[in-house]
């Protein structure tokens, strides 16, 4: 879809968790794509770990102020949009690639995104996600 108003919000979203080795996550640029209130929702757990966007870049950028975690790329590989009137859900297949405690890591998993539209445009209401893992494979396109 041409003028699909979610696929610019989701590319901000992965510019601003990744970053070059070298370089710094534009984290405080997630403050402008989600609704006060927003939620990101990782599901790979036993259970699921529900944050704000503040509690969302909190670990993320301690990680990256330690060391810890040196480079990250996350990118949408496809995806799917449904909309109507002032409601959006974006459902994505997503990679992602980095270096944590010196060790390359890689992953790909599913988002299930959901945007609203406000008088200041398009924004992310919930993003929930779930990695591939033994017994999860990655579902074909």
């Amino acid at each position: 879809m041409t003028d699909d108003p979610t696929v610019p919000l989701l590319r901000r979203f992965f510019r601003a968790v990744s970053f070059e080795e070298g370089g710094q996550p534009a984290y405080a640029r997630l403050h402008d794509l989600f609704i006060e209130g927003g939620k990101l929702i990782a599901t790979s757990g036993p259970e699921p770990d529900a944050n704000g966007v503040d509690e969302f870049i909190a670990p993320r950028q301690r990680a990256v102020d330690s060391g810890e975690l040196t480079w990250f790329e996350e990118v949408e590989i496809d995806g799917v949009t449904v909309a109507f009137g002032n409601v959006a859900h974006r459902f994505s297949r997503y990679a992602k690639a980095g270096r944590r405690a010196g060790e390359d890591f890689t992953g790909r998993g599913l988002i299930s995104t959901q945007f609203v539209r406000t008088p200041h445009g398009w924004r992310i209401s919930s993003m929930a996600w779930d990695d591939e893992r033994p017994g999860l494979a990655f579902p074909a396109p």
